[in-house]
């Protein structure tokens, strides 16, 4: 059974920061870029930031580009997003989310999705 699962989501102040963790089980991470995308209730799903399958090549969304860190540990079979100086705009439920290549990845074209975590920035 292929599963992602994403942990590491909660309720923080402005400011504040999180890391959030995808972990696979079912296959290896080694073989797949993971895309982390956000969604808030009503509001089309977007795409925040995708790592290569080796790790050497990260993209980030413009709103998060400098606040955001994605990186990963194969061996952990784990994609951490370290988020800092958190605004509320940034709340929303976060997914990861995995496709051989992040060139062309989007949340209509994923092979795999977790489930989400929840992540909510008080003003």
């Amino acid at each position: 059974q292929l599963q992602l699962v994403e942990s590491g989501g909660g309720l923080v102040q402005f400011g504040g920061s999180l890391r959030l963790s995808c972990a696979a089980s079912g296959f290896t991470l080694d073989y797949y870029a993971i895309g982390w995308f956000r969604q808030a209730p009503g509001k089309e799903r977007e795409g925040v930031s995708c790592i290569s399958r080796s790790g050497g090549s990260t993209n980030y969304a413009d709103s998060v580009k400098g606040r955001f860190t994605i990186s990963r540990d194969n061996a952990k079979n784990t994609v951490y997003l370290q988020m800092n100086s958190l605004k509320p705009e940034d709340t929303g439920v976060y997914y990861c989310a995995a496709r051989p290549f992040c060139s062309g990845s989007s949340y209509r074209n994923m092979n795999y999705w977790g489930k989400g975590t929840l992540v909510t920035v008080s003003s």
